[in-house]
Parts: C-alpha cells; sequence; structure tokens
C-alpha cells in the first residue's frame, strides 16, 4: 500500500498491515476508503498520533497484566464452579436427597443437567453480546463491566443461600430455579467478558493473552476447588457451601481490581491513547453503533475459526466427557468411583486448556491471515466421536464402546483441552490487532460474539449427542 491513508493496526500490534494479507494494491486501496466512510463518524477528526508511538510506560510489576489475568479467571469462574459440582447437583437432583454422602445417585434430571446447563447458559450469552456491541458507544466500559459483576454476586449469593435448603420436595422447581439463575449469569458474564476482551484490544497483545489464559486458569482452580472438597468434606452440602462461598469471594475481587485498573499509569496511557474519553469517561465514546462491515471484513473467518473451535468443545464437554466412566468402576477404588471424572473430565481438561492458552504467549503460529489456522480448526471435529465412542454411561443407542480403557478420555480431554486454548486464542488475539485501533473494542465484542455463538450452537448439539448415546 502506499502513504495515502494506511490502515492503522491496534497499538502495539504484533502484526502490520503489509503482513496482514496478500491482496492486490487496489483491492486494499477501495476496502479502505469503503472502511474509512463507514467508520468515519467515530474516529476522531485531525487527531495527533497517538502517544504510545512516542513513549510506553511500563507494567510496573507486571499489575496490569495480573488484573486482566484476574479478570479472565473471573469472566468464566461462575460457569466453571456450575458445571464442576456434579456431586452437589446428583444430590439435588436425586430421587432421595436426605442422603447426603458422596456416592452418586442418577434421575431423570440429573442424567441431562449438564446439557440443560449448557443450553441456558450459552442462548442468553448471544443476545447479551449483541446488545453488548449495540451499546459499545452509548454506555461505558465501567459501568457495562461493574453492573454485570454485581449482577454475578447477587446471583451467586442466592445460589449459595440454597444450598442448605432443601428442595426434595419441589425438585422441579429447583431446577427451573437454578436453569435461571445459570441464564442471568451467563448473560451478565458474557457482557462483562465482552467489555473486559474490548478493552484489552487497546492494549498490547499480551494483555489479550493474559485475559484468555485466565480464563483456563479459571476452569482449573474450580476442578481444583471441587477435587479438594471431595477429598475433605464428609457432607455434599457442607462441601457445596464452601465451594460456592469462594466464588463468591472472587467475584468480589474482581470487583476491587477492577477499580484499581484506572489508577495505574500503564492502563490509563493505552487506554487515553485508544479513546478521546480514556477509561474513567462515563459518557462512552459516542452515541452511534460502530461500523459492522469495515470489522467483518477484517475478521470473518478468525470470527468462524474461534465460533468453530468452541462449538466443537461444548457439544462434548461437559456434556459427553463428564459422563465418562472408569471400565474399572466396580473394583470400589476412590480413583474409579470419586475422583475420575473431577480428574479425568475436569481437571486435565483445564489444565490442558490453560497449557494451549498460555502457549500463544510464546508461539503464535500460524499467522491471522495463514490458511493452516482454518484447517487445523476443521480437524478438532474428530474429538465428537472420539469421545462419544468411549466409556460413557448410561448407553441407549450407541451401545458399542471401542475405547475401553481408562487412557483413551484421558488423552482425549486432554488433547480437547490443549487444542481448544492454542486454537481458540490465537484468532480471539489477532482480532482486535487487524482493525483500525479505534474499532478495537467493537471487534472485541464481536470475537465474544462468535466464541458465544459457538457455545450456544454446540451446547444445542451436545443435548442431540447425549440423547444418540
Amino acid at each position: 500500500m502506499d502513504g495515502t491513508g494506511p490502515v492503522h493496526p491496534s497499538l502495539n500490534s504484533s502484526y502490520l498491515p503489509n503482513a496482514l494479507g496478500n491482496h492486490d494494491e487496489s483491492d486494499e486501496e477501495d476496502e479502505e476508503s469503503e472502511d474509512q466512510s463507514l467508520s468515519a463518524s467515530l474516529l476522531p477528526q485531525n487527531s495527533p498520533p497517538p502517544l504510545a508511538v512516542r513513549y510506553s510506560p511500563e507494567d510496573s510489576y507486571y499489575l496490569v497484566y495480573i488484573i486482566f489475568f484476574l479478570m479472565g479467571i473471573g469472566s468464566l469462574l461462575p460457569w466453571n464452579f456450575f458445571i464442576t459440582a456434579k456431586h452437589y447437583w446428583l444430590y439435588k437432583f436425586s430421587n432421595d436427597t436426605h442422603h447426603s454422602g458422596n456416592e452418586e445417585q442418577h434421575s431423570d434430571l440429573s442424567d441431562y443437567f449438564e446439557s440443560y446447563l449448557s443450553m441456558a447458559s450459552t442462548v442468553p450469552s448471544v443476545l447479551c453480546l449483541i446488545l453488548n456491541y449495540v451499546f459499545v458507544n452509548r454506555v461505558s466500559s465501567r459501568i457495562r463491566i461493574l453492573s454485570s459483576l454485581f449482577v454475578i454476586l447477587f446471583v451467586f449469593a442466592v445460589t449459595t443461600a440454597l444450598v442448605k435448603v432443601d428442595t426434595s420436595n419441589y425438585r422441579m422447581g429447583f431446577l427451573v430455579v437454578t436453569l435461571i439463575s445459570v441464564a442471568v449469569v451467563s448473560g451478565a458474564s458474557n457482557i462483562f467478558y465482552g467489555s473486559i476482551f474490548g478493552i484489552s484490544g487497546h492494549f498490547p497483545m499480551r494483555i489479550s493473552q493474559a485475559l484468555i489464559s485466565g480464563q483456563a486458569m479459571g476452569g482449573t482452580l474450580s476442578a481444583l476447588a471441587s477435587i479438594a472438597d471431595l477429598a475433605i468434606a464428609k457432607d455434599v452440602t457442607n462441601s457445596a457451601l464452601v465451594y460456592f462461598l469462594t466464588a463468591d469471594v472472587f467475584i468480589l475481587l474482581c470487583i476491587i481490581t477492577y477499580l484499581l485498573l484506572p489508577k495505574l499509569a500503564y492502563s490509563r496511557h493505552y487506554m487515553a491513547c485508544s479513546s478521546p474519553g480514556g477509561m474513567s469517561e462515563d459518557e462512552g465514546a459516542g452515541n452511534k453503533i460502530p461500523p459492522l462491515r469495515p470489522i467483518l471484513r477484517k475478521i470473518w473467518l478468525l470470527g468462524l475459526s474461534v465460533f468453530y473451535v468452541f462449538s466443537v468443545s461444548i457439544m462434548v464437554f461437559p456434556a459427553v466427557s463428564s459422563g465418562i466412566q472408569s471400565v474399572n468402576k466396580d473394583s470400589g477404588s476412590p480413583w474409579t468411583t470419586t475422583y475420575f471424572v473431577p480428574l479425568s473430565c475436569f481437571l486435565l481438561y483445564n489444565v490442558a486448556d490453560l497449557c494451549g492458552r498460555m502457549a500463544t504467549a510464546w508461539l503464535q503460529v500460524p499467522g491471522p491471515t495463514s490458511k493452516v489456522l482454518p484447517v487445523l480448526v476443521l480437524c478438532r471435529s474428530v474429538m465428537v466421536p472420539l469421545l462419544m465412542l468411549c466409556n460413557y454411561q448410561p448407553r441407549d443407542h450407541l451401545l458399542t464402546v471401542v475405547f475401553n480403557h481408562d487412557v483413551y478420555p484421558v488423552l482425549f480431554n486432554c488433547l480437547l483441552g490443549l487444542s481448544n486454548g492454542y486454537l481458540g486464542t490465537l484468532p480471539m488475539i489477532y482480532g482486535p490487532k487487524v482493525v483500525h485501533r479505534e474499532l478495537a473494542e467493537a471487534t472485541g465484542v464481536i470475537m465474544s460474539f462468535f466464541l458465544a455463538l459457538g457455545l450456544a450452537v454446540g451446547s444445542a448439539l451436545s443435548v442431540l449427542i447425549v440423547h444418540y448415546i
């Protein structure tokens, strides 16, 4: 491209315009002129060169990195605590809630609860992310983030209070209340994550990577907490009470650390360079909806990659993977009964997911325009039949168990998590870096929408898969 109207990548992007594609020069100029005309009302007029080009402060003690990492943990912590409290839900939805031990008890509600949970969480997520995009320039990110965190805290406090309530006589009513709570928490969590990820697009790429890695750490911590509760607590309700109280405390920590963010020079610098009002502005950047077409033209393939990665993952995790039992369950060993699912499903998946996401801090291959990236994403489809053919129970239609050894679900869950972390993170951090820096926040919200849409489609398909098995 020539110097007349270059595409400005997001601040401190690792990818420059000439590395983003191999299009003809004339096509780039036509596309650029159309993009500028569509987004002209959003871009500051006659603005000076960004201060970040001339001066970049240090992230003292990595405080901003740590805060975004904590925000990542908090964005998925409620969902992770809901899905990993498997023994608590089995107890609540069993036909005998007067028995409070850790032995698994099943009912029609408990057998399909994970699928109901996935559907209740993902459908409102998509709607809330659409609203988040509409209001990205009308309501400040500060208001969106804090309000969503307080909603999550309130609903989780109600969930914690219900732990000690005897629901044996109205299990269906408790299911409805739980699913409504999940829907509200999921919607608020996605507004929170979409907003905070949009903000991270103004920062160097490592901040976006910290946020996404924090999500996997949230899953790992919740899995570890679940295993610790199983090992220590004798009563399932006492275990769940401590478990959910931990989530309440961490949500409070997220609120406190977010309030500290505008006080740090590093974060003030990048937000001030990227938006006229900066981080503390209460009115938002303007009153207009960001232009969709120029953003989608840049990120459509990255968005579809994110969509398919998370769609495949939620098809089988946790609805299928948490139903895979040890082939030696009758031995009575604690490993094959109490700890097999928490370890082989939740912990290993989340640790592998964390490793995949953390790897993107050092390795970013394939690049944002590489055709290899969508090919690798499509290859993950094989994980669905592999997990279906493990020892999932109960089986009503697909009676054959091909992978009749405990090592197979362990291996498949590790591959599922590792590929989800790496191939899901790359397009997410690329997205805000291939558009105008003024559109980075809106692009982050759109990438979050693709993620949530993938989860919604995958969760709907997970119900069909469970019934097919």
